[in-house]
């Protein structure tokens, strides 16, 4: 994506909104605020690239930085046009952002031709149209009746739009469509009643939507508040909220995760909740069935936390028996039977066993998850089968499948297997972020991953990476760094690693092409507390230009940057000669030409 596909932040109060509006009118100085309010569709994130007015590219959301081209797919779309036509001016280029989605009853309707054919049922409309998007046959895809609903923009020609409601309204002009629901607030109160509105009248709607969201109207505005790494600081959702249902535990089951980490389930009679039949919920850890005082054959109330995860959140005491039991966290794991610990200062019971065959499947799930090495087609099913055959014995091994093997396979066949095949050895190109996100180290999410791999940008030096080293960049500290250096001094994942060199995996940062960055071969530390940005955004606009990111100060230090109240860092920079930068005077550089520093 040109420009990164960030997340929104979420709110689930009038009062989170208000304190949104307060953060926004402070920004802007006392401006005048508008507000758009769209409705959140429940679906998939889609961008169109258009040229000249052309579709050219469509892509979905991926990792925010990149995406799957799935153009072929969405060409089915009959709402999607192949060209922007009905108005005047065209821009020179602009990505159209909305969502991809079913309408319920063409959801209905899909899940009963498969019930039909007997073949596994969606779970939900969004998961529908995801799956839909992802088909290699464009003829099928056609035939899944998707839509879709234009939102927004990222890359556009410069000053094309004044506000938000312009942009939709081009859309609307231009053959794009736009959601119907779609309003201008004047005021805050106006905001507020749109969200008791939309309360009571969602389900009138034939697509699921689980929310509101709201934008700041000027698109000049909009540039002034800007965003940071993972949210624009202009648009917020209204999440409505979460639906409960009321229904009854019969079991209480343990699964064991990739680290070993045992989750207690639990088993319910299956009720209807926000839109799926919810049979399972998480309970946490033991400390969480404490807390509830929660037996086994209780009546509870569940709810899907932010109408995705469902959870028991309350017991029903008062229709208690006496025929419930209490239930305990096994002293042995309910898969291969070894001890479990609990460590001093942790909730989580750990089995010990390291080739814990419910591990190594957890650990392949992971491994080929969209946001690690994204290998379609290599799902729970499929991970049960190639480690209960030992086929497969680390997640390295993967790259070891042959064709044969997999299709003889239960509900794979030549052509799935041929499919698998093509999505493994793809993978391979993979960034070096993805794969360091893959290998499941304790505690390093996607964030971490992105900036352990651009701080150091190759495996090897990343595996020869002191704890010290590692805390160097500003927004990791001492757990992820201790858990980092740990994981690559443990030899059975050096030789994993090995393996997957061997195989041919991408084992290097990529380079972006094109000009030198900006920040290339400079070092910055910060100190103090920044105003207009947290420290992790600031260091990620430094890991973004090519720049590293110190904890110390050295006579290597490029700049200090110091927000207000700063430590000894300032002083360490002061002594050494090392320039230093207010905040604004570093906003005010990131601008200027490579040679200024």
């Amino acid at each position: 994506h040109k420009v990164p596909m960030l997340s929104i932040d979420n709110t689930y109060s009038k009062e989170e909104i208000s304190a949104f509006n307060e953060r926004v009118r402070k920004n802007l100085h006392g401006q005048t605020i508008e507000y758009v309010q769209e409705l959140k569709i429940d679906g998939v994130s889609l961008a169109l690239l258009y040229e000249e007015g052309r579709l050219v590219r469509a892509a979905t959301r991926g990792d925010g930085q990149r995406g799957d081209d799935v153009t072929r797919n969405v060409r089915t779309i009959r709402e999607v046009p192949e060209s922007l036509e009905g108005v005047g001016r065209v821009p020179e280029e602009i990505e159209v952002r909305g969502e991809v989605f079913l309408t319920r009853k063409r959801f209905l309707a899909l899940n009963e031709e498969r019930r039909h054919h007997d073949e596994e049922l969606f779970a939900n409309p969004r998961n529908a149209a995801a799956g839909s998007l992802k088909l290699l046959d464009s003829s099928l895809v056609a035939k899944r009746g998707l839509n879709f609903f234009a939102h927004g923009a990222g890359a556009v020609t410069d000053g094309f739009f004044r506000t938000q409601m312009d942009l939709l309204n081009y859309f609307r002009d231009s053959g794009l469509p736009v959601n119907s629901h779609t309003r201008l607030c004047k005021n805050l109160e106006e905001v507020f009643e749109a969200c008791d509105e939309w309360q009571m009248k969602k389900e009138r709607l034939d697509y699921e939507i689980d929310g509101l969201v709201f934008k700041v109207n000027g698109i000049q505005q909009q540039r002034i508040l800007g965003a940071t790494h993972k949210s624009p600081r202009w648009v917020i959702a209204y999440k409505f909220p979460a639906e409960r249902a009321r229904t009854r535990l019969l079991d209480i089951s343990v699964q064991v995760g990739r680290t070993g980490v045992l989750t207690p389930v639990a088993n319910l009679e299956p009720v209807f909740l926000a839109g799926t039949t919810v049979s399972r919920a998480t309970l946490h850890n033991a400390d969480e069935i404490k807390r509830l005082d929660l037996k086994v054959g209780d009546w509870v109330r569940v709810e899907k936390s932010g109408e995705i995860i469902p959870q028991v959140v309350e017991v029903l005491k008062e229709k208690r028996t006496g025929r419930e039991r209490s239930f305990g966290m096994p002293k042995k794991c309910p898969v291969c039977g070894s001890a479990v610990i609990r460590e001093e200062g942790e909730v989580a019971a750990r089995c010990v066993n390291a080739g814990c065959v419910a591990q190594l499947k957890a650990r392949l799930l992971h491994f080929a998850s969209r946001k690690a090495m994204d290998i379609e087609g290599l799902g729970e099913a499929l991970a049960d089968q190639l480690v209960d055959k030992k086929m497969v014995r680390d997640f390295s091994e993967i790259y070891r499948l042959k064709q044969e093997g997999l299709a003889a396979l239960e509900r794979m066949g030549d052509k799935s297997a041929s499919n698998l095949v093509n999505q493994i050895e793809r993978s391979k190109a993979r960034d070096l972020a993805r794969l360091v996100f893959a290998l499941g180290i304790r505690h390093v999410g996607v964030n971490a991953a992105r900036l352990l791999a651009q701080h150091f940008g190759s495996m090897e030096k990343l595996k020869k990476a002191s704890k010290d080293s590692i805390m160097e960049i500003s927004a990791i500290g001492e757990v992820i760094a201790e858990s980092v250096a740990g994981f690559f001094k443990n030899d059975e994942n050096l030789r994993i690693l090995g393996k997957l060199k061997e195989a041919g995996l991408r084992m290097t940062a990529e380079k972006k092409t094109g000009e030198t960055p900006m920040l290339a071969g400079k070092t910055f530390v910060l100190t103090g507390t920044l105003q207009g940005l947290s420290r992790e955004e600031a260091g990620q606009l430094i890991l973004d230009r090519g720049g590293r990111v110190s904890s110390s100060v050295s006579k290597k230090t490029t700049a200090v940057i110091a927000g207000e109240a700063p430590g000894s860092k300032l002083k360490d920079a002061e002594r050494l000669g090392i320039k230093v930068l207010s905040e604004e005077g570093f906003k005010k550089f990131l601008g200027l030409p490579h040679k200024e520093l």
